[in-house]
Parts: structure tokens; C-alpha cells; sequence
């Protein structure tokens, strides 16, 4: 006798489970990882590829600041990771934004200058980008967003959700599956990415309660925040907490990688 659909949901939703527990990150947090290293890699790639097409590069003092405050934090990145070198390029935006890709990739906006305004600040973005990549969030976000579609294909099956009506609760499911798995997952990588990256940051010689000062700056020249509910970031005040809270032990971090010669000395 076949199985039932609800069963056959019930079986799926099982396996989705033990697939999120393939992986983990630095953290300890289990996560959903449908992709190779080299995978990820190539979209890092194909990713920064277009960004230089769509925006100019800026070369200079600018540029060599911003790539000696990134050649000193990835130093720190373990060598297990299999990131040998890092591309770093400054981008003319005006945008406060940076990222880190998969492959060795990070893209500094020169907006970002404007608000993180010392080398220690600028420590505190770039660390919190490639934490990104040390907790391999990319893969978490593109397995989880195949997940969430497949899982949704799977339901109106099982439902027999067709039609202008089918199509509505469909729509319906999606805003729910948007707001409750896809957000929640970024807003706990988001998290995760300032306590790796304040780290990271100590660990290179940068002073990691310069992040604080930069989360006060990026409020003070924000618009305006969305609800957190609905924002793939924390608030500004939760991302603030999180990090003061983790200062009792980046600080020892700080304090050691002086001793050990560690002292950046990044200018413009």
C-alpha cells in the first residue's frame, strides 16, 4: 500500500531535518549546506565578476588603506579554509556597504569610509564580512532558499492547490515562509557574522570596541529602520548588545595579539 501525501510530506520534512544537521557553524548552530566548496567558490566568482561590471573602481591611497585593513584580518583566516589569496577592491558608491565573498572576495563601497572612519572601525565591517564567509552563510542561504521552494512545490502537490485561489494561498505561503524561515535564518547570520567577525578582528591587533563606535555611526546616518521582524538585519541597539556582551572575550584577544607583535598601522 502507498503511502499517503501527508505521510509523504511528514517523510520530507524529516529528511529536511537531517539534512540541517550536516553542518555547523563556527557557533555551534546546525545548518542546511547542499553545496560543494568549489561550488560556492565559483559563485563568489560570477558574483564579483558583475559588481566590477556595474560599478568603478577606485584605485589610490583609498584603495590601499581598505586593503591593508582586509590583508590583516583575512591573515587570520585558517588555512583549512583553502583561501589563499583575497581580491580587495575599493568601489566608487556611495553606499555604506561592504561584503565578502565565498573564493576570497571583498568589496569595500568608498560610502563605508564616510561611517567607519578609523582602521578599527573598518576592521569591525570587513571582519563581520568574511565571518560571512568562515561561517559558510552563503551556502546556508542558497541551500535554505532551494529548501523553502522545494518544500513549497511539495505542498501544493500534497494540497491540490490549483488555480486563481490555489495561486492566492500559494502567495500566502510564500510571505510566510519568507518572514519565517529565509529572514530569521539572515537575521541569525547577520549575528553570528559580528561575534565571528569581532573576533577575527581582535585576533588581527584591531581594538574590537571600536565596533561599537561604528554601530553608533551607522545609526546615526541610517533613515530609519523597518520593524526587526522584518528586517534581515538586527536592529541597531540588538547588534550593539550582542557585541558589548562579547567583549569579555574578544578583548583578551585584543590584548594578546599585541603581545604578540600584532599592531596594524593602516592610514589613508
Amino acid at each position: 500500500m502507498s503511502a499517503r501525501p501527508s505521510t509523504r510530506l511528514i517523510g520530507a520534512l524529516g529528511v529536511a531535518v537531517l539534512l540541517s544537521a550536516c553542518s555547523t557553524s563556527p557557533l555551534g548552530r546546525n545548518q542546511l549546506a547542499f553545496y560543494s566548496d568549489d561550488e560556492l567558490a565559483q559563485m563568489g566568482e560570477q558574483s564579483f565578476a558583475q559588481y566590477e561590471q556595474e560599478l568603478p573602481t577606485v584605485g589610490g591611497a583609498k584603495a590601499a588603506y581598505v586593503q591593508c585593513v582586509a590583508k590583516a584580518i583575512t591573515a587570520e583566516v585558517p588555512a583549512s579554509e583553502g583561501i589563499s589569496n583575497w581580491e580587495v577592491k575599493l568601489f566608487k558608491d556611495g553606499t555604506a556597504n561592504a561584503f565578502a565573498l565565498p573564493g576570497g572576495y571583498i568589496g569595500v563601497n568608498t560610502g563605508l569610509l564616510d561611517v567607519a572612519t578609523n582602521q578599527d572601525q573598518l576592521a569591525a565591517v570587513i571582519g563581520h564580512e568574511v565571518g560571512h564567509v568562515l561561517a559558510h552563510h552563503a551556502n546556508e542561504r542558497v541551500s535554505t532558499q532551494a529548501a523553502t521552494q522545494s518544500g513549497l512545490s511539495v505542498l501544493q502537490t500534497v494540497a491540490g492547490l490549483q488555480g486563481a485561489g490555489g495561486e492566492q494561498v500559494m502567495g500566502l505561503l510564500g510571505a510566510g515562509a519568507q518572514y519565517g524561515v529565509i529572514l530569521p535564518f539572515s537575521r541569525k547570520q547577520e549575528s553570528e557574522a559580528d561575534l565571528v567577525g569581532l573576533d577575527l578582528m581582535a585576533d588581527a591587533g584591531f581594538d574590537p570596541s571600536a565596533s561599537l563606535k561604528l554601530w553608533e555611526n551607522m545609526a546615526a546616518n541610517s533613515e530609519g529602520e523597518p520593524p526587526a521582524w522584518m528586517s534581515t538585519h538586527p536592529s541597531n541597539s540588538q547588534r550593539m548588545e550582542g557585541l558589548h556582551d562579547r567583549l569579555n572575550e574578544a578583548q583578551p584577544r585584543y590584548e594578546q595579539a599585541k603581545a604578540n607583535g600584532k599592531r596594524p598601522n593602516c592610514k589613508v
